[in-house]
């Protein structure tokens, strides 16, 4: 045989065993999807509900997407532990009236709470610039981001910001992306802080294609589970790549937490197996209070500075990872892949409009600008 044909045949051998890995860990994702759905609160039996917190009353967070869900407790139940909440909501109306009616049932019991609500708009990057812009003319500390809001448009069409991003990669990724290094002063200064992604077990089926960010070249098809399960998947990866540059003495710890098969209505667009689960066993899925410990855990542990620290001393190629028990999980395999991880990352600052070398740059003190934020909505 020629060592041409040997080299043709080795080549299709390693395209064989790349498709069949590829499905493999697409098969193991949607049994970690469904064992998670049946097992979720056994594993979780340890917890409490809610999550018991300590006094807070030195912490400042800013939590996205805090009106409704798991960002509204999480919000809620930081505020009565004593913890300064900002809540940066889209709504910002609604988060009034929500601030209003917790200060009348918290009445009587201390201290109002120290809350407020700050315009965001997560599909406006020019919204997420001027918020940042606005949160560190305080020259404030900030101790904890917490990227809570997401969307998943259940069985919806394709749509796109006005930014020209595909909705769900641009609620989910880029914006929280953008959010969390342009506060890198502020974290500074609130240094040691935290930097908590809501992320979700759906990104084990996901696949990031860094050519085709916005699921529009025609190579794949799209679909809602596509949107959301890619840009579950970039968040996991740009999480890992931000965490490695920043240096130990920054003191900024960036993790990334699963918060469960929270009662919603995403079964609509998730293979019938799935609806099936959500529809027949109803006690197995957490309510937002119970899917809010993971985040709340994340937030205030004092445990998980030194879990982060050791993934970044022993070079572990994925960021921490906490898991709906709030235990440390490894992400999916897919996950692992640094060489895609890296293109992620560039894309991804491509994609919102800062320098290569803007996280440098903001931890020398230097002010870094962003192609958005310099026009009104």
């Amino acid at each position: 045989m020629s060592s041409s044909s040997l080299r043709d045949k080795k080549e299709d051998g390693e395209k064989i065993n790349k498709w069949g890995l590829r499905w493999i860990e697409w098969i193991r994702g949607w049994w970690q999807i469904v064992s998670e759905i049946f097992f979720q609160r056994i594993m979780a039996s340890h917890l409490e509900n809610p999550l018991s917190l300590p006094p807070l009353n030195d912490l400042t967070c800013i939590i996205t997407g805090s009106t409704s869900g798991i960002g509204l407790q999480t919000a809620r139940q930081l505020a009565e532990s004593g913890a300064h909440v900002v809540m940066a909501v889209r709504n910002t109306k609604g988060g009034h009236e929500l601030v209003q009616n917790w200060q009348t049932e918290w009445a009587g019991k201390g201290l109002p709470l120290n809350i407020e609500v700050m315009e965001l708009n997560l599909l406006s990057l020019d919204s997420v610039v001027r918020f940042a812009e606005a949160w560190n003319a305080r020259l404030g500390p900030l101790h904890v981001l917490i990227n809570n809001a997401g969307i998943f448009a259940f069985g919806e069409p394709q749509r796109f910001s006005k930014d020209g991003y595909e909705e769900h990669m641009q609620v989910n990724h880029l914006a929280p992306a953008l959010l969390s290094i342009l506060l890198l002063p502020s974290l500074i200064r609130g240094s040691p802080s935290r930097v908590v992604n809501v992320n979700s077990i759906m990104h084990t089926v996901g696949f990031v294609d860094t050519e085709d960010m916005n699921v529009n070249s025609g190579k794949r098809k799209f679909s809602s589970l596509v949107g959301y399960t890619s840009s579950k998947l970039a968040q996991v990866m740009f999480s890992s790549i931000f965490h490695k540059r920043l240096p130990a003495e920054a003191g900024i710890n960036v993790l990334c937490v699963s918060p469960g098969v929270v009662h919603t209505n995403v079964a609509r667009d998730l293979p019938r197996i799935v609806q099936a689960a959500y529809h027949l066993i109803p006690y197995f899925i957490f309510n937002p209070q119970e899917g809010s410990r993971s985040s709340l855990f994340a937030a205030t542990d004092p445990q998980v500075p030194e879990y982060c620290s050791l993934l970044k001393a022993d070079d572990w190629p994925v960021c921490a990872f906490i898991s709906h028990d709030c235990r440390p999980m490894n992400a999916s395999e897919e996950a692992h892949n640094i060489a895609t991880a890296n293109r992620v990352w560039e894309k991804t600052l491509e994609m919102i409009g800062l320098p290569p070398d803007a996280v440098e740059m903001l931890l020398e003190g230097e002010e870094v600008q962003c192609r958005y934020g310099l026009k009104q909505d």
